[in-house]
């Protein structure tokens, strides 16, 4: 006891603390790239802990990026830790580059799974928490696939791809624009075999502008049906039928990579995790009101898997 009140105090050490009914909440360093917030269940020890994982983007703690804002994550961790289950979620690291001003051209895919990797070994050493698992949503899900091996006690993949990007991509481009899919093909071939691409459509220069194709090469490099086959711990796949982003194949993909994982497809959720009862319409305005409510099934299964496993 006397260890867990010296490794709390730790916690609290020269930074912020706010407390409710339910949880105490955080601020925390991990090192210079990684800040973030730890919700501690209220009036509970020895408690699982979850670290959850952020999207492609420049996607905060709460899930939120510029001129877009829904609180996603913040909503979950706060759920999880009114569920008795503690959580720390964190600014992806572009982030705090961007506040600064200081943006690194040269940040790699990698980058954000020694983050990942970072926080699960920051927290394991701490041994606070009797089991740490790994949530990842989206892009999240995949980076959280990679830094779990060997590391975690449970991996939750959300809204996470079974392929790919590459295929992603081209799946995408040939829904949303089919004129330019030889293009994407041949371009992704090209980077595949480690060229600089400049000949590219203009319509396609947020995807394949020169900046950011060594990204780009770093995360196709990446499987994430053979990636998953390597964890040897409890995995729950989670998807929504509402998700505009990611298909509930893509669930059903990781699902075959991995029969024995659990399998839950949360009707009417979409990607930032609210119910849906309206059309896409409705469905993308979502994006951008941080006044709804996160999916009560998406926490019920959450919840259950951990408190299981």
């Amino acid at each position: 006891m006397k260890i867990k009140i010296l490794i709390l105090a730790f916690f609290c050490y020269n930074i912020g603390i706010t407390q409710n009914k339910y949880f105490t909440e955080q601020n925390l360093s991990i090192n210079k790239f990684i800040e973030g917030t730890l919700l501690l269940p209220s009036n509970k020890t020895n408690t699982p802990l979850a670290i959850i994982i952020g999207g492609s983007g420049p996607t905060d703690r709460n899930g939120n990026q510029n001129f877009q804002k829904n609180n996603s994550l913040k909503k979950l961790a706060e759920a999880l830790s009114i569920e008795g289950i503690a959580t720390f979620r964190y600014d992806k690291r572009v982030v705090k580059q961007i506040k600064q001003g200081i943006i690194d051209k040269d940040i790699m895919f990698d980058d954000f799974i020694d983050d990942a990797i970072s926080t699960s070994n920051y927290f394991k050493k701490q041994r606070l928490f009797n089991k740490i698992y790994i949530v990842g949503h989206s892009q999240g899900s995949l980076v959280g696939m990679v830094a779990a091996k060997n590391r975690a006690d449970g991996f939750i993949s959300i809204a996470g791809a079974g392929q790919s990007i590459d295929n992603v991509i081209i799946e995408q481009i040939n829904l949303t624009a089919p004129q330019f899919n030889e293009e994407t093909k041949r371009i992704f071939a090209a980077l595949k075999k480690g060229r600089t691409v400049k000949d590219y459509p203009q319509a396609l220069t947020s995807i394949f502008k020169e900046d950011i194709q060594g990204f780009m090469r770093n995360w196709i490099q990446y499987k994430p049906t053979e990636i998953i086959t390597e964890l040897k711990i409890p995995i729950l796949i989670i998807n929504g039928d509402k998700d505009l982003q990611v298909s509930v194949e893509e669930a059903n993909t990781l699902k075959k990579a991995a029969p024995k994982a659990k399998l839950m497809i949360v009707k009417n959720m979409n990607h930032v995790l609210v119910p849906i009862a309206g059309d896409n319409l409705d469905n993308s305005k979502s994006y951008n009101q941080p006044n709804r409510e996160i999916s009560e099934e998406l926490i019920e299964h959450i919840s259950k898997f951990i408190n299981s496993n």
